[in-house]
């Protein structure tokens, strides 16, 4: 089972790999700026939603102390 945790640091490397991307594309005039923000922005949503969920199942995974 992959784990929150781990699609949420897949999904912050996307929304990196995506800026670097999507602005050379949008330099040489392939994408349109709104286009890449929209594209990015879905997928920070993602990242975040991801990192969320990882961060609630570490805590419920915890022993008590």
């Amino acid at each position: 089972m992959i784990s929150y945790r781990e699609k949420a640091n897949c999904a912050a490397r996307e929304v990196k790999q995506r800026r670097w991307v999507y602005s050379r594309l949008v330099a040489e005039g392939r994408m349109r700026q709104q286009s890449a923000e929209h594209e990015i922005e879905v997928m920070q949503a993602i990242a975040d939603d991801y990192s969320r969920w990882a961060d609630e199942e570490e805590l419920q995974t915890r022993l008590p102390l």
